[in-house]
């Protein structure tokens, strides 16, 4: 049984964290102290010459890179990790070797960008429109302005999606890259003086392959991962008779007998997906702003009054749906049982308007909702629907979170309902063991799983705490990713009563979300929540009341995952006793929320 919390709650306000400093005596004895550090110094040598990689600087104005006269009088270049240098070094390096420029204009169609990506062996390119020109004070020139970014990624994306819509390879193929690319506004970029290290960081906690390396407002070009690897390797490591022979001869071709090789033992019972499908039991819980009233909302104890805070949900601006469905993979498939849900963020500040923040949120999760139930009886009609009906066979599928979305917020637009909100709309796949979701703005989805400490996962063991002196292994295997302008501006769909287009707003599209999957193991706890509940309660605080939830109800013993192996392989899920209890869960993190909100103590 996989357990899931669907808390929704008011914007709250964020407290750091204030790491506190430990001073530690010691009481060694001063040769021993010395034996000590000469040994950690050691290892630490060793350590860097086996994991790095060490470049040579080639910049004399960098100050790692200069050369410096050892006690004999000879010079000596000190060398530095590939980590610590400067991107622009990697860019200028990469453009020494061969210079091609990244750009496609706006209207080309996916064809030509698909061709621009082959002859070039690009995998992105910037979006330029050449209607709008740019100049420099110094020197007059005729480019394109740049107005957004279009990856390889994004060119199969368009291609996926017109051939799940049934649209022919030539209308795929025509369609423009500007109405599919990233948009200028939410192009992730790096600057000439950070590091590798500090580019690789980026990429992989945003999952991009691609960097645009951005100066004085001008794009410098393009890097990807392949590049910062080759620029610690010279033309003879790539290239030659000798490097073919040392490096590649003996790796290429696979014997015709190559199989897949089993799943590793330790993860081997999570991926026997037909056989072992998953359960979800959901809870639901909500709080409103404690400050809130029926006309207005107060922004501290001495605006609201003396009265005691709302409990009132009826007030909340926030709104969500659960939906349990059955749909099938293709059209004519056998339908199977889904599970899908959402939260939005009502934007209280359309009041200043006489706008009720409540009616878009609440509407949006609303017709999601909707036209989750429309497909499923699409899916599982009980009469026959006559041939060239509304009921459109392409419909009698599995719906993406972000086809909902679009097609709820076209919906909410089409009722003319004025407002906006944040939104995120989940499935979760109990075959495939697959969550995948839908996130625009500061909403979001937390992903929380027990690990073996004996076993070298994907998650980090806590390495500084005795395994016998820890109460449990816990850990947070997933944070979505949020989508700001700034501090408490997220991205929203929105409506004012006519569209609004253009770099500088906060009104997004369906397209726009940031959407992945991950992969579900038995046991996870889901938590999907508004920024109620991330903006008050750290990750750690909010793992902390999940396991005292599990270990009160009997899932699981202490913190020990043995146990609760040993539970499922007799049979015993307690997937009843889960269902009964897990709206007791969301009840406690969004009371945590709320505790920590009226905290005056904390910011």
């Amino acid at each position: 049984t996989c357990n899931a919390t669907l808390t929704s709650r008011w914007i709250p306000n964020r407290h750091p964290n204030h790491d506190s400093t430990k001073s530690f005596l010691s009481t060694m004895p001063l040769g021993e102290i010395r034996a000590q550090a000469r040994d950690e110094h050691l290892r630490e040598k060793d350590l860097l010459s086996q994991e790095s990689i060490i470049v040579k600087s080639s910049s004399s104005n960098n100050e790692e890179g200069k050369e410096e006269k050892s006690d004999s009088g000879e010079t000596s270049s000190k060398p530095r990790r590939l980590s610590q240098v400067p991107i622009s070094e990697v860019l200028k390096s990469k453009h020494t070797l061969r210079w091609v420029e990244p750009i496609i204009c706006r209207n080309s169609t996916v064809r030509e960008a698909i061709a621009v990506c082959i002859d070039l062996g690009i995998s992105a390119m910037m979006v330029i429109d050449n209607q709008s020109i740019t100049s420099d004070s110094a020197v007059l020139t005729q480019r394109g302005k740049v107005v957004g970014m279009a990856t390889s990624r994004d060119l199969l994306r368009i291609i996926n999606i017109g051939i799940t819509e049934g649209e022919s390879a030539d209308d795929i193929l025509s369609k423009k890259v500007g109405e599919y690319m990233t948009p200028i506004t939410q192009v992730i970029y790096a600057r000439p003086e950070e590091t590798v290290g500090m580019c690789r960081s980026i990429m992989a906690k945003l999952g991009v392959k691609c960097l645009p390396i951005l100066s004085n407002g001008r794009v410098e070009g393009l890097i990807t991962a392949r590049d910062m690897s080759d620029f610690g390797l010279d033309a003879a490591e790539k290239g030659g008779k000798k490097h073919y022979l040392d490096s590649v001869l003996h790796r290429v071709g696979l014997s015709s007998n190559t199989s897949m090789a089993e799943p590793p033992a330790y993860i081997r019972a999570h991926v026997d997906i037909q056989q072992n499908p998953l359960f979800m039991n959901v809870g639901l819980a909500e709080l409103p702003h404690p400050y809130k009233k029926p006309e207005s909302c107060g922004m501290n104890r001495r605006d609201f009054g003396p009265d005691d805070v709302t409990d009132d949900v009826s007030l909340s601006e926030d709104a969500h749906f659960v939906a349990h469905v059955s749909l099938p993979d293709e059209p004519g498939q056998v339908p199977r049982k889904l599970i899908y849900a959402g939260v939005a963020d009502g934007v209280g500040s359309w009041r200043e308007y006489d706008v009720d923040p409540r009616e878009f949120s609440h509407a949006l999760m609303q017709e999601c909702e909707n036209v989750l139930r429309e497909a499923d009886v699409a899916a599982n009609p009980r009469t026959k629907v006559p041939k060239g009906g509304s009921d459109d066979e392409m419909f009698r599928r599995i719906l993406t979170p972000a086809e909902i979305m679009r097609q709820a917020y076209n919906r909410v637009k089409a009722d003319n309902i004025v407002g906006s909100s944040t939104a995120c709309i989940a499935l979760f796949d109990g075959i495939r063991h697959q969550l995948n979701f839908s996130n625009l703005g500061d909403s979001g989805i937390v992903v929380l799983r027990h690990i073996d400490s004996d076993v070298a996962g994907s998650l980090k063991r806590d390495k500084t705490t005795p395994r016998t002196e820890r109460t449990s292994d816990l850990r947070v295997a997933f944070v979505s990713q949020q989508q700001l302008r700034s501090f408490n501006h997220p991205f929203q769909l929105g409506w004012t009563g006519e569209e609004i287009n253009g770099e500088n707003t906060s009104f997004k599209k369906a397209n726009n979300s940031c959407t992945t999957s991950i992969h579900i193991r038995r046991g996870d706890i889901i938590i999907m929540a508004t920024d109620g509940l991330f903006d008050n309660v750290e990750l750690e605080d909010i793992a902390e009341i999940a396991l005292e939830w599990e270990q009160n109800n009997g899932f699981i013993s202490g913190g020990d995952i043995a146990s609760r192996e040993k539970r499922w392989k007799t049979g015993s899920s307690m997937t009843v006793e889960s269902a009964e209890n897990i709206d007791g869960l969301a009840q406690l993190l969004v009371e945590k929320a709320r505790s920590n909100s009226l905290d005056s103590k904390t910011d």
